[in-house]
This record gives C-alpha cells, sequence and structure tokens, in this order.
C-alpha cells in the first residue's frame, strides 16, 4: 500500500527524518519526538490487560563547563553509546550552562513458551537553559526475554537524531567558512547474558549502528559495528563490581573522498570498571572509570587524522539516598578528559548533577 497523505499516514511523518532537517524550527523537531514517544508508549500500554505495566522517571539537573561535549560526556559508559563521533577542538570549549536531562521508560511484561518477556521504551532529553541549540532527544526501545532461570537475550534500538555537534569547517568543494554539523544515530544491539554462579554474571554484547551527518558533512557518515564481553560480580552482600571491554571498527565515506582530506574511519578500544557500594540501608555509592582509544585509520595525505590517535579518561562518582522503595535522590559529579595526538591540548569537561528518579 502507497501513501501520500500526510494525515493518513502520520507513521510516515514522523520517521522521515531528511539530512535538511537540522534545519527545522526546534518546535517542530519537538512536536516529531513528543509523537514518536506517544506511540511508542501507547503500543506498550496496548499489552494484554493482564500484564503489568511499570513507568519509572528520573529527572536531574547539570551543571556544565562545556555545552559542546556534555553529551559526549555523559553517554560514555558501556551500556550507553560510549564509542562518540568524532569531534573536533572547535567544537569545543563552547560555554557553560544549566542543563535539565528528564528520561521516562514505560515497560511491560508477557508470558510465552520461552520464558518472561519484557519490552520497554525510553525516552530522554537534554534541556539547555543558555544554549537551546544544543536541545535534543533520544528514543530506546528494548525487549529482554527470559531463557531459562539463568540466562537471557537482550535486543535494543537507539535512535539520536539530528545531534546538533557545533559550527564546524565546511570542507565541501569550493565551500568556505563554519557551518552547523549535526548527526543522527541508529544503532541495533544485542546482548546475551548468562548467570555463571549465584555471584558472577557474564554478558557478550554485539551492535551494529550508522552515524547519518548533514549534508555539508556527509563524508562522515559512518557504519560501525562492536563486539565485547562484561562481568557483573558481586564480591560480597553490599558490593559489586563491573568491567567490560568493547572492540568497534567504523568505516566513513570520507576514506573514498580524498579530495576532503577528512576520514574519520576508526578503530576503537573501549574499557570500562565500576563498583557500586551499599553504604547504609539508605544511602549507597558508585564509582566508574572509563578509558577510550581511537586509532584513526585515514590513509590520505593532507588529512590531520592520518596515522593520529585519540585518547578519552573519565571518571565518575555518585552518591545516591533512597527515600522509599520507590524513590531515591542521587548526588554526582563526572570529569573527562580528550586528547588528540595532533592538537597541542587536551580537552576537559566537568558535569555536577542533582536529580531524582522515581517508578510507578
Amino acid at each position: 500500500m502507497r501513501c501520500n497523505d500526510k494525515q493518513a499516514c502520520p507513521f510516515i511523518q514522523i520517521w522521515r527524518f531528511s539530512a535538511g532537517a537540522a534545519d527545522e524550527p526546534e518546535a517542530v523537531k519537538a512536536r516529531r519526538l513528543a509523537t514518536l514517544a506517544a506511540l511508542v508508549v501507547s503500543l506498550v500500554t496496548a499489552a494484554p490487560a493482564i500484564a503489568e505495566v511499570t513507568i519509572q522517571g528520573r529527572g536531574i539537573l547539570f551543571y556544565t563547563d562545556d555545552v559542546g561535549i556534555f553529551s559526549a560526556t555523559r553517554r560514555l559508559s558501556r551500556d550507553g553509546d560510549p564509542t562518540q563521533p568524532a569531534i573536533d577542538s572547535r567544537l569545543t570549549n563552547q560555554g557553560s550552562d544549566v542543563v535539565f536531562e528528564p528520561d521516562l521508560n514505560v515497560a511491560t511484561s508477557l508470558g510465552n513458551r520461552f520464558g518472561t518477556l519484557e519490552l520497554s521504551a525510553k525516552g530522554q532529553g537534554f534541556v539547555y537553559t543558555d544554549h537551546s541549540r544544543f536541545n535534543h532527544g533520544t528514543l530506546r526501545l528494548q525487549a529482554l526475554q527470559a531463557l531459562s532461570p539463568e540466562t537471557r537475550l537482550r535486543l535494543r534500538f537507539y535512535y539520536a537524531p539530528n545531534l546538533f555537534l557545533g559550527e564546524n569547517e565546511n570542507r565541501q568543494p569550493g565551500a568556505t567558512g563554519l557551518v552547523e554539523e549535526s548527526v543522527t544515530s541508529y544503532i541495533w544491539s544485542a546482548r546475551f547474558e548468562h548467570m555463571l554462579t549465584p555471584d558472577l554474571e557474564v554478558r557478550l554484547s554485539t551492535r551494529y549502528g550508522l552515524r547519518r551527518y548533514n549534508e555539508a558533512f556527509a563524508q562522515r557518515n559512518t557504519d560501525f559495528w562492536t563486539v565485547g564481553p562484561h562481568f557483573e560480580w558481586r564480591a560480597a552482600p553490599r558490593v559489586k563490581i563491573g568491567v567490560g571491554y568493547h572492540y568497534e571498527r567504523g568505516l566513513a565515506d570520507g576514506r573514498s573522498q580524498p579530495q576532503l582530506e577528512d576520514d574519520v574511519s576508526y578503530v576503537n578500544h573501549y574499557g570500562s570498571a565500576d563498583v557500586e557500594v551499599e553504604l547504609t540501608e539508605r544511602l549507597s555509592f558508585a564509582a566508574g572509570f572509563h578509558y577510550e582509544r581511537n586509532n584513526w585509520t585515514s590513509g590520505i595525505v593532507g588529512d590531520e587524522r592520518q596515522g593520529a590517535h585519540e585518547n578519552i579518561f573519565q571518571g565518575d562518582a555518585v552518591f545516591y539516598y533512597r527515600w522509599t522503595d520507590k524513590m531515591r535522590m542521587g548526588l554526582g559529579v563526572q570529569r573527562a578528559s580528550r586528547k588528540e595526538s595532533f592538537d597541542a591540548s587536551s580537552v576537559k569537561n566537568i558535569n555536577v548533577g542533582v536529580g531524582m528518579e522515581a517508578a510507578f
């Protein structure tokens, strides 16, 4: 069936994010995301009446000293999107701001012949006080299928449309000056989770993704795939330790456009370690360390990334106070340092946040 009527085919209009969508007014993009989120929530909540629906919401208020890389720092975790798009130094040091980060997760569970199937949809937003051009949102759809009491399969789709990165040098033939750079990410992932013992869980993760830039930076369009193991260990009744590693290969269109001297293809190594400690019945503490190395694989003479690499170090710490069984408050800090081998100095980012989350 073909449809050319916007009113009759709302799904087509919602998902039609073209290369020119980065130029849409903020209100239009916000309406698209809100409509998409509403449709997903309606699908989840349309499960059979016997299925329980749970809603979990969270809101965090951050102070950041660099709006240019705040989003990249927030996503750098082994359960997030740790391998960031190429961030040129021109896109950093964009000033400080206060950022509100809300998210909402709607979930339900169903029974089938394999076991329990959990379905969920999570929407997340980033709302900047003074730098509204950086406002954006993401959507994550997830299916978690229990295969046995010790084994689960987790499938995810992650969608981050039109993330504004900043104004960057236009490298298209005949073009000069600075233009807006933005990217849309589509990521499909699968994770096999198995309890080796009551205290030790191993997770094998893989993902495939697309990053699609606006027209001025189409040479940076990248296809990538990731693979790696995670381990979660209950070291003591009140102590949990996690470690993980990802190997990722990304191939950008610029590798076949030598005249632009802008190939962001890479091999990425990412490692993380974290600990969670229950200090008292109500107070807990979580801390993590992340290291990422991007080895740029450009072979184009004149490209600044030829033979270059990037190192990223990041640490985070959060205190949680549980008010009730379904509500807790958090206070945390993140610090990241990024250094390209061809830059004279590193780029730092510090984020301090306070927030609350609740389940219904």
